[in-house]
């Protein structure tokens, strides 16, 4: 599986540690940056070209990580075919892929400790979506809303 990776300052270290947890497990994992801890980088320079990357199929999932993950999964659900979310836990994790076909997990590295973090990852990594027709009739609705916002 490929996996895209993206952080700005705040979820820097995190990223770091999370991209070693994947390579161990031989997951190949592409880094849209930052590549250097760099104080007064933004997010949307990185989480909108991770987000890209997952819409267009050049990476199956992603994980977008700033200070407290709320503004990188904005960022990346402003990208169509997105369906990010801010995840704190293992339920919600694989529920989100389940039911909802989540392809960004995103986390606030000043918010999530590495081990909660890889926990909650690996959940994310492993579900798949379900495919019942309850969950695609609410996935066709979002997709209908992004293709034109004001009908």
């Amino acid at each position: 599986m490929i996996i895209g990776i993206a952080s700005d300052h705040g979820g820097f270290e995190l990223k770091k540690i999370l991209k070693e947890k994947l390579s161990s497990q031989e997951f190949n994992v592409i880094d849209y940056g930052n590549s250097v801890n760099e104080p007064g980088d933004d997010y949307p320079d990185y989480v909108i070209p991770l987000a890209r990357a997952v819409a267009s199929g050049e990476a199956e999932r992603g994980i977008a990580i700033c200070g407290s993950g709320v503004g990188a999964s904005i960022a990346a659900n402003k990208i169509p075919g997105i369906r990010a979310a801010l995840v704190h836990d293992h339920f919600t994790a694989h529920q989100g892929v389940e039911d909802d076909n989540m392809n960004i997990i995103c986390f606030g590295g000043r918010t999530i400790g590495e081990e909660t973090a890889t926990e909650i990852l690996f959940a994310f990594l492993k579900a798949r979506f379900s495919n019942l027709e309850r969950h695609d009739r609410r996935l066709k609705k979002l997709e209908m809303l992004e293709n034109n916002p004001f009908a």
